[in-house]
């Protein structure tokens, strides 16, 4: 692919380098939570790509996944084992990727000719702005999402919203949205979707329910890290 054949080809380009990122960040099989080797290449060809292309999905891409790539330190513990964001201790995280992420973000954003890698920048940007759990400004992640639904309508979006809903007003305000979106027939081969169900239904002493959405997760998690981290969800509940 020659510079000339870059513009008409942003999408695809873009769509392929966030693929190797994602498979860096959270490994779909085997026994790392992440693959430092993957999502570092992946932040390399993102910034050569900006170098070529300035365009503001390119560098809404590249804010993505340096937001996301500053809490690598943090996601696994010494002995390999899963940590899900709450429980991350966040005096890990990257500080000088999350102040370049978030700021271009905000050139972005400021551009008004953002896109869907951009909004979950913001998102992701949210995120790494909190100082702890706590201090999670849920309502403007919704906010963020009812605008990733308008230009990428999708289940995962969906559900990926209802757990920011969840958060908002309430597990049960989170869980109704997704069981609608499992009645539909969407997502039911989805681990994340009945981990985050088990979850909501936990926290909301269903216990039976989330017995069985943690089972259902478990059967379709892949990676060693992420099924020992769901083992434990479940001992929990018998104990």
């Amino acid at each position: 692919m020659t510079h000339a054949e870059l513009p008409e080809r942003l999408d695809a380009v873009l769509r392929v380098i966030y693929l190797v990122f994602n498979e860096g960040y959270a490994a779909s099989s085997g026994a790392q939570v992440t693959r430092h080797d993957l999502s570092a290449e992946a932040i390399r060809l993102g910034r050569l790509l900006v170098d070529l292309l300035p365009e503001p999905e390119a560098r809404g891409l590249l804010a993505l996944m340096l937001l996301h790539e500053s809490r690598r330190d943090a996601r696994s513990s010494p002995s390999g084992e899963l940590i899900l964001l709450d429980d991350q201790d966040r005096s890990l995280w990257d500080r000088a990727m999350i102040a370049e992420g978030s700021s271009l973000v905000r050139d972005v954003l400021s551009s008004r000719r953002y896109g869907p890698y951009t909004i979950q920048a913001a998102i992701a940007a949210v995120h790494a702005g909190a100082s702890q759990p706590a201090a999670t400004d849920w309502g403007e992640i919704v906010g963020l999402y009812d605008v990733l639904l308008r230009l990428n309508d999708s289940p995962v979006v969906e559900l990926n919203r209802a757990v920011a809903v969840a958060m908002r007003d309430g597990s049960e305000a989170g869980l109704a949205i997704i069981d609608d979106i499992l009645e539909r027939g969407e997502l039911r081969d989805y681990r994340p979707a009945h981990a985050a169900r088990a979850e909501l239904c936990r926290r909301l002493g269903r216990t039976e329910e989330a017995r069985g959405s943690y089972k259902r997760a478990l059967k379709l998690a892949h990676q060693e890290p992420e099924q020992r981290c769901l083992q434990r969800r479940l001992a929990e509940l018998s104990s």
